[in-house]
């Protein structure tokens, strides 16, 4: 490829970044709507050591019940 890179070079053994490309933050929950990360998991990701991504990962499927709506106290009109 161009410059010498080829597709090896971009490929790491390290856990791949869990975004689904629906970055949206909650604002209640205070994570991404579409990949469950705080924001500054999002942002700090390429500099995250293997197994803090990996820790990370693991919390990712606990995280979605923060997401669900919570019904007010207010009644319909």
């Amino acid at each position: 490829g161009e410059f010498g890179l080829t597709d090896a070079t971009w490929k790491r053994n390290e856990p791949d970044s869990p975004c689904k490309q629906i970055c949206v933050i909650h604002r209640a929950a205070g994570i991404c709507v579409g990949c469950h990360r705080t924001p500054s998991e999002v942002r700090d990701w390429a500099i995250l050591s293997r197994d803090e991504r990996v820790s990370i990962l693991a919390e990712l499927p606990g995280r979605k019940h923060m997401l669900r709506r919570r019904r007010g106290r207010r009644s319909r009109t």
